[in-house]
């Protein structure tokens, strides 16, 4: 097996990915309907499931083809009952596409905004619920990938319940990485893309979630065809297939993937993203870069990093620079601040960081950036 070039990638996937994942995509071609096929997709099934400690009789997962994106969307139009209404917790990028998918299909929704910097405060939440009793689901983003935040799922989903609700969260940036317990962190619905913690490839996403509710769902307004939950799990619960032409070759690299999950198992898994994400803070500290949110809010996987008040600065420079030499970064998702973010995902280590900053503090000087950066207000204490 000829080894590929390495690319360290800092953006929040897709991710760094082992050749050992890149090659599993070279396979004889099969039909996707063939009866071996159809096996494979269960075993994947079922992993993907024990990744968030969920029990097979109570949980389940359903595979669809696109990106993280497309989760969202069959989680909010699929597990809607008529006259229902959804409630979103807001303070970011990806918890604002909640709310755009939940305006396109029409559906009756609360944005309950919060600041990008901050997490909910969980009395306004209880206190909108409580208010609104045709709330039927409430949806909100584990870590808020544009910033770095971690959201407190696991008191907004007690809540969510105390009121008779669902409960649906967007891990694509969080599953198999930083651990969860699906039962426990109060989550009725998951989710995920191959190409993010589990190290495989774009195109293949996934729902974790209650069997009882899916099939509850069978009865709710059918908003969309490809993207109706009900039913794809019907589908695959019948046949073992999805519904429509699965992604052959990204999920061969998929089950590699999660071979590789288990090899390294979900403790020393995180404990690596833990040295990456320490390593890239530890780094930007000394080069003086302010971060958007508070170290204690950090959802330990993605820093978001503040432009420095320098002529100088041009991202697009400093990335180009980077990009030359493997190393790519990524701009903010931040409508209020100019920001970048180095993401702890994929197949990297500690030392790919002490490396990467190496290249990077060489951009900075070779663009004019003065090291430390400078801010010409004082750094606000939250």
């Amino acid at each position: 097996m000829e080894p590929v070039k390495r690319n360290i990638l800092l953006n929040p996937g897709p991710s760094t990915t082992t050749d050992t994942v890149k090659y599993a995509q070279v396979v004889p071609d099969i039909c996707p309907r063939e009866k071996e096929f159809a096996g494979l997709m269960k075993g994947i099934r079922e992993d993907l499931v024990r990744i968030v400690h969920g029990d097979l009789q109570k949980y389940t997962s359903v595979l669809f083809c696109g990106s993280g994106t497309i989760n969202i969307d069959v989680c909010l139009n699929s597990l809607l009952p008529e006259g229902k209404k959804i409630l979103v917790v807001n303070n970011g990028a990806y918890s604002t596409r909640a709310t755009e998918i939940c305006e396109y299909y029409g559906l009756p929704f609360i944005d309950l905004k919060f600041p990008v910097d901050q997490i909910p405060d969980l009395e306004v939440v209880e206190k909108t619920i409580r208010e609104n009793p045709d709330i039927a689901l409430v949806h909100t983003t584990h870590n808020e990938t544009g910033t770095g935040l971690l959201n407190p799922i696991k008191e907004i989903g007690a809540l969510a319940h105390r009121y008779g609700a669902l409960f649906t969260v967007d891990t694509t940036s969080t599953y198999a990485m930083r651990p969860i317990n699906i039962e426990e962190d109060n989550i009725d619905f998951c989710m995920a893309s191959a190409q993010k913690g589990l190290m495989a490839f774009t195109g293949l996403s996934f729902v974790i979630g209650r069997r009882e509710a899916i099939e509850q769902s069978a009865s709710y307004p059918k908003r969309s065809y490809y993207c109706n939950l009900y039913l794809q799990y019907e589908y695959f619960e019948k046949t073992g297939e999805m519904h429509f032409t699965p992604p052959v070759q990204t999920i061969y690299a998929a089950i590699q993937a999660l071979k590789e999950y288990w090899q390294e198992g979900e403790e020393a898994k995180w404990a690596r993203h833990t040295r990456v994400f320490n390593a890239i803070n530890k780094g930007l500290d000394e080069l003086g870069f302010r971060q958007v949110i508070r170290p204690e809010w950090r959802a330990g996987l993605v820093s978001s990093a503040i432009y420095p008040d320098d002529p100088a600065w041009d991202f697009d420079k400093i990335h180009d620079y980077c990009y030359e030499r493997g190393f790519t970064i990524y701009p903010g998702k931040i409508s209020t601040a100019n920001t970048f973010r180095l993401c702890a995902l994929g197949a990297i280590d500690e030392p790919d960081i002490n490396d990467f900053f190496m290249v990077f503090k060489n951009a900075l000087k070779e663009t004019g950036v003065a090291v430390p950066v400078h801010y010409s207000t004082p750094e606000e204490t939250k």
